[in-house]
Order: structure tokens, then sequence, then C-alpha cells
């Protein structure tokens, strides 16, 4: 047994994408007609067949508010991991993204947090 989707709550399906694919770099591979809504999957430009993320829509009251209490307590939806996390602060910074939490060790560990716009926390990891 593999992951092989997850889901992340957005509160705009259009900006959600714009903000994963242009700003953070994540590569669409699906983004298709669902209702009213869209079916839109991301995954990694280095990993085209590994994990999609989801961008799902927070329509659903009780994933609104998941997702506002999660922000409100400063809690990660989700976390990515890159190579350096000062490098992608500061380049993530030049694009105009605001975070939380500058990059920061913590037990071997470094971790910075961000806001993607679209009602979430994201945490980047360096291992």
């Amino acid at each position: 047994m593999k992951i092989i989707a997850t889901s992340l709550f957005v509160s705009d399906q259009d900006k959600a994408l714009e903000f994963y694919s242009e700003t953070l770099g994540f590569v669409k591979k699906h983004d298709e007609p669902a209702g009213e809504y869209r079916w839109i999957t991301l995954v990694s430009p280095g990993d085209q067949d590994g994990t999609e993320l989801v961008l799902e829509p927070d329509v659903h009251p009780a994933a609104k508010e998941y997702q506002r209490k999660l922000f409100a307590d400063g809690i990660p939806a989700t976390m990515f991991g890159v190579e350096d996390v000062q490098k992608e602060y500061e380049r993530l910074t030049e694009l105009g993204v605001k975070f939380t939490q500058e990059p920061t060790e913590m037990d071997g560990v470094i971790l910075a947090v961000f806001d993607d716009t679209c009602g979430n926390l994201i945490q980047i990891v360096q291992a």
C-alpha cells in the first residue's frame, strides 16, 4: 500500500493553483471539471509519478471549520521537504510569500512556516 494522493482544503481553487504552481513550483497533473468545482492535482517537479496534492475546495462546513481552526492555532495543514530551508525562505520571501515562522532549528530539523494565501499554513522542512 502507498499514498497516491493527499488533499489540502483551499478557499479558492484558481488562486491555490496559481500559488502552488507558479510560486511554489509544483506541476499541475490534473485539472478536470468535478460538478461545480474541479479535480486539481499537482506533483513535485522531480517526481511527476509520485504522490499528488489535491487542491480540494473547502465548501463543506466541517472543512471550513477545520481549516480555520488550524490556521488560528498556527498549525500547518501539511509539510513539504526542501533541500535548503534558508534558500527556499529567501526565494519565497522575494516572491512576496508571508512567513509566520522564519527558519528555525528544532531537534536537528530546520523548518519554516508560511501562509499559502488560501486558508492554510504550510511548513517546509530540511532534515
